[in-house]
């Protein structure tokens, strides 16, 4: 998986994960800024944090960090399955 796949991948994740039961068109601005993290961000932990703040920064509600550590996994897990591709 190149990393082109791996964003389309982490992108289709962040719609589908939809924590505010708006729609998964509903979060495009949210998804870019986390897609973008994810470039530089290898721990779960962290990313979680800032899936966290980009989502309560946008909408003003806040999203529990469990919520945040289950979808930061799925997202570590699409970039480490590219980099053991490449």
């Amino acid at each position: 998986m190149d990393a082109i796949e791996m964003n389309r991948k982490a992108i289709w994740a962040l719609q589908e994960w939809d924590p505010f039961n708006l729609g998964v068109d509903s979060y495009e601005t949210e998804t870019a800024d986390v897609v973008a993290d994810l470039q530089t961000i290898d721990h779960p932990s962290e990313l979680a944090k800032r899936i966290q703040e980009i989502y309560e920064h946008s909408f003003e509600q806040w999203i529990p960090l469990e919520k945040c550590v289950e979808i930061s996994y799925k997202l570590i897990a699409l970039k480490y399955e590219m980099k053991c591709i490449i």
